[in-house]
């Protein structure tokens, strides 16, 4: 029997059992902190100098993530008391460990700026140099994420005022035309219709994008609610390499649809060196049209489960909207034609041996425009095998969620504002895909050397 040799791959799991030495050099390596560090430098040459290591404090919030430390007291008592682990950070013997304060300032200057957007940006592009990003689908799901502060108290509102029975007069009705007006005016965008975020460009989405933490609601799998105070991470994920490609982290209660138009705009605009020429795959509860036309305006193609709402039966059509035949055959779904943007039926196999066959009743192909309706029809088509396996790779992005939760402490955010937890979130992400590339690293020299 012939020997088969597999290529090696250095997963995630081995990366952890290397001595620590070794496996914080090989993350460190993945990563330019330069920009954080330019948040922290004196821009004149009076004043006190710094006395703080901001580097080797960088490092060692990374490496807070990477050990599961649960805070910032535990991390300041490990570097006290573990020679080795404060000289793997970067500090020296010589040198005072920060204090917690200090530490809260590092992290409230990095949550005024985009400076760990910019650096994950850079680590994907050196990821793509490198050809590591090989995507051509890209999964959206989004998960919850506990706020560690105490939820306010539940005021109850007041009972509005019983209405007046009966037609509004013509001036009764202008002025509440014209209020309802007022009221939508003073939404901010989130709060508007989804159809709303397909004009506004995306620092402005992102900018605007609610962070504190609120009450969310979930149905379970016992159609029961439940109920958690939260925020809400929202991810775009490569279903083959599994990098995080966008993240963005909203309030509790903000419906998971609406951070899809932003974390669309944000690939594009991102990573405007890499052809995203994909397919996205997004679970019923993204099943919006405007989400539709953001998919196409980015050239790429909608695997979106269906989402029936109280609508009628469509006669002359399948559960998957393909036409049928007299006898209610449905047909196949054959290709799809870029250049008029159409999906081709042919006739489906129980119509051989029909009589009717050869009658005019029954066409032998059918075309169908995606723009008649695009909820219904995509490429490739709802029901084919096709559309089937991109539909099973969305699976990766929960993946993703998991591990972020398990190893990474997505869970345990310790920040009673929405723009600090905004900051950790961001710097989670980085250090998942930090240390993403560093397998990927270690994996190709393995692969190099046993040639």
């Amino acid at each position: 029997m012939p020997y088969i040799r597999h290529e090696s791959l250095f997963t995630l799991q081995e990366l952890y059992q290397m001595e620590q030495k070794d496996r914080l050099r090989e993350i460190f390596s993945t990563i330019d902190i330069a920009p954080i560090l330019r948040l922290v430098r004196k821009t004149s040459l009076y004043g006190a100098p710094i006395e703080v290591n901001y580097r080797a404090m960088v490092y060692s919030l990374i490496v807070r993530i990477l050990e599961r430390i649960p805070t910032i007291k535990d991390l300041i008592k490990r570097l006290q008391h573990d020679i080795l682990f404060r000289l793997y950070c970067g500090f020296m013997l010589s040198e005072a460990i920060p204090s917690a304060s200090s530490y809260s300032r590092l992290v409230c200057k990095m949550s005024e700026r985009h400076t760990l957007e910019e650096i994950q940006q850079q680590l994907l592009e050196h990821a793509i140099v490198e050809g590591f990003i090989t995507d051509d689908t890209v999964a959206i799901d989004a998960t919850h994420i506990e706020a560690q502060d105490q939820a306010p108290i539940k005021q109850e509102n007041e009972q509005p005022k019983p209405k007046k029975r009966g037609r509004k007069t013509k001036a009764e009705r202008e002025a509440w035309l014209k209020q309802k007006q007022e009221e939508e005016e003073q939404k901010s965008i989130f709060e508007k219709e989804i159809a709303a975020q397909l004009h506004e460009p995306f620092h402005v989405l992102r900018d605007h994008m609610p962070l504190d933490p609120q009450w969310g609601v979930k149905k379970n799998s016992d159609g029961k609610h439940v109920f958690w105070y939260s925020y809400k991470g929202h991810l775009a994920v490569g279903t083959q390499n599994q990098y995080i490609l966008g993240a963005m982290l909203s309030s509790g209660n903000l419906n998971d649809s609406k951070a899809t138009i932003p974390l669309l705009k944000g690939l594009a605009l991102q990573h405007p060196n890499f052809n995203f020429n994909y397919y996205a795959t997004i679970d019923a509860g993204y099943d919006y049209e405007p989400i539709y036309k953001q998919v196409r305006v980015a050239k790429a193609h909608s695997v979106i489960a269906y989402n029936r709402r109280r609508e009628p039966e469509l006669i002359g059509f399948d559960e998957h909207f393909a036409p049928t035949c007299v006898r209610e055959h449905s047909y196949r779904y054959d290709s799809y034609d870029r250049k008029y943007d159409t999906l081709n039926y042919v006739r489906p196999k129980a119509c051989e041996s029909c009589p009717l066959a050869q009658d005019s009743l029954c066409q032998k192909a059918y075309k169908m425009k995606i723009t008649t309706d695009l909820r219904k029809y995509t490429a490739p088509a709802r029901g084919s095998r096709l559309w089937n396996e991109i539909a099973k790779k969305r699976s990766a992005v929960e993946r993703v969620n998991a591990y972020l939760k398990e190893f990474f402490q997505l869970n345990n955010v310790r920040h009673r504002t929405g723009q600090k937890a905004k900051a950790y979130f961001n710097l989670v992400t980085l250090v998942y895909n930090n240390t993403k590339l560093a397998c990927d690293r270690l994996s190709r020299q393995l692969q190099e050397q046993a040639v």
